[in-house]
């Protein structure tokens, strides 16, 4: 890798030649201005707003803009003559324990190498001593004409530094905050640590860019003059929504895209739990347009219907019992009567021949 400057580690009366090398790279993709029309490439041409001629680089100097609008020449030979003990040093001024540095500080990476044999002890040395140490150590250099802060520590077998931003330039998040007074429940907390450990941890070598991704098959496709499909719209943010329902669905959504079994959602007791078991996102307004409690009521109408059903199948079917006993009684009654006539027709049969025998007899 190439190295970006050439100085030297300060480290007490130990001196350790370093080339600093840049640790990060970026992959973004750039894109050129053209012109519609025809497709020419826009360059930019640096004028002087004076006389409106086109200046070299060579003719190109500094200044400083003043509160009135008047420029102040600064030259880099005056520049130069300014007392910066941090030139071609990065001067280590204190060793600290690596949780006092804000990560907000943070800024660009670098990678400190031993520059030549004789440095390979004294680097050797520091890394080591950093390593056991478990701290950081707070430097001070000069990069690109200023002195800048650092932090060195240890990556692998390398000693790298963070460009870290001066505390005077890390601005205050006055305001930032919601300035709401808002209660969050235990129960909602217990669902934002289950889902944070259903996520659990990451491989970021993992983690990729998607949109550079689609950006270069946009890239590809249009050399090859095809066509790609617009992707589809995501799901529009900023609504107020049941966030109950939205933690517990992303807790079983987690589990199940990690191949775990979901357990049911558990009610509190208290509280009907309707919308958290369907798992849905419901916005707040959708929900008092639906009803709310009222829609729950509609819901357990259908059992009373059927009992309704259930009554008037029971007494549409009470009179045909009765029909039918009616009719049973009416048929006995009959019987009963036709047995009796035929118990007198026999009778009287029965007294015409014993009349009929007496006359014989008397004659």
């Amino acid at each position: 890798m190439r190295s970006i400057w050439n100085g030297a580690i300060s480290f007490g009366l130990v001196s350790i030649p370093i080339k600093l090398v840049n640790a990060t790279e970026s992959h973004s993709i750039s894109f050129r201005q053209v012109h519609l029309a025809d497709g020419g490439r826009i360059r930019y041409r640096k004028v002087c707003e004076i006389d409106g001629e086109e200046v070299t680089a060579a003719e190109i100097g500094k200044a400083y803009e003043d509160a009135d609008g008047s420029m102040i020449p600064i030259s880099d030979e005056e520049l130069g003559s300014l007392p910066l003990p941090t030139t071609k040093t990065i001067e280590i001024v204190a060793f600290v324990p690596a949780t006092s540095i804000d990560p907000l500080q943070m800024d660009a990476a670098y990678y400190l190498s031993a520059n030549g044999v004789p440095a390979a002890k004294p680097y050797t040395l520091l890394r080591e001593a950093l390593k056991r140490s478990r701290k950081v150590a707070v430097a001070k250099y000069a990069l690109r004409g200023r002195e800048r802060l650092g932090m060195l520590r240890v990556v692998d077998d390398v000693i790298a530094m963070h460009g870290l931003l001066w505390p005077d330039e890390i601005r205050s998040p006055e305001g930032v905050a919601p300035e709401v007074d808002v209660t969050v429940r235990d129960a909602e907390l217990d669902l934002a640590d289950a889902l944070m450990d259903t996520l659990g941890e990451v491989d970021m070598d993992s983690l990729h860019d998607d949109y550079r991704e689609a950006v270069e098959e946009l890239i590809a496709a249009k050399a090859e003059g095809r066509t790609l499909e617009p992707a589809k719209a995501g799901a529009p943010g900023g609504k107020v929504i049941d966030l109950v329902a939205a933690l517990e669905k992303s807790v079983r959504e987690a589990k199940e895209a990690r191949g775990e079994e979901p357990r049911p959602a558990e009610p509190e007791a208290g509280e009907e739990r309707a919308e958290a078991s369907m798992a849905e996102v419901t916005s707040l307004a959708d929900r008092k347009k639906s009803g709310g409690t009222g829609a729950r009521k509609k819901a357990a109408a259908p059992p009373k219907k059927a009992a309704a059903k259930k009554t008037k199948s029971t007494t549409s079917r009470a009179p045909a019992k009765k029909t039918a006993s009616r009719s049973t009684v009416k048929k006995s009654t009959t019987a009963k009567t036709s047995e009796r006539k035929a118990t007198a027709k026999s009778g009287t049969k029965s007294a015409a021949k014993t009349a009929t025998s007496s006359k014989r007899s008397s004659a």
